[in-house]
């Protein structure tokens, strides 16, 4: 999974950008919040970010609020990292549109945590569009049953987009997953096939 590391600190940087690469991640790495913010802009959208909060240019928490406007098919999982650890500047964060957030120095084992949650979250978010996908789909193919169709009066044909009559069991299986099994009525059963009065 490619993941987003914006830290002004060189050192920071490469040693971030190496641990999440030896767990397996594609890193790209920037040096402030603008490039960061040009990153998210650019395809493929980073999925994962981990974001300083104190950076030139834009800090981490101008960068979230930014990226949450861009209004993204994928909206990517954000993790600030701070020294911050006071409750008024991580909730600043989160509201700003942080998904998490960890202190510096970071602990390997609660960062790679947090990363697989993120994951998780992704995961299910993907799941969620393509479902959501596939019902603007359904609805669209559904569409040409909706409104007002002209139907014959006598046969019961319905006029079609070429302008062709065709019978109305064939026009809606064209057009939606139902299909038809025929049967006989109460009604047309006593018409059509009535009883015989048993001779005396």
């Amino acid at each position: 999974m490619n993941i987003l590391v914006a830290e002004d600190d060189v050192t920071s940087r490469m040693v971030l950008s190496r641990v999440l690469t030896k767990w397996g991640y594609e890193v790209e790495a920037v040096k402030d919040g603008n490039e960061a913010l040009e990153a998210f802009q650019k395809k493929p959208v980073p999925k994962l970010a981990i974001l300083d909060w104190m950076m030139p240019g834009l800090d981490g928490v101008e960068v979230c609020r930014k990226v949450r406007q861009l209004n993204l098919d994928h909206p990517p999982y954000i993790i600030l990292l701070t020294a911050l650890g006071e409750k008024e500047n991580i909730v600043a964060g989160l509201n700003a549109g942080a998904n998490d957030y960890v202190r510096k120095p970071f602990d390997r084992d609660e960062l790679l945590a947090r990363l697989r949650v993120g994951e998780r979250v992704i995961e299910l978010q993907t799941a969620l569009l393509e479902r959501v996908k596939e019902l603007q789909k359904a609805l669209e193919h559904v569409k040409t049953l909706q409104g007002i169709l002209p139907i014959c009066m006598h046969c019961h044909k319905i006029r079609n987009d070429d302008e062709a009559w065709e019978r109305v069991d064939m026009y809606v299986e064209q057009h939606s997953d139902a299909q038809f099994s025929h049967s006989i009525c109460p009604e047309c059963l006593e018409k059509y096939y009535p009883e015989k009065d048993d001779e005396d």
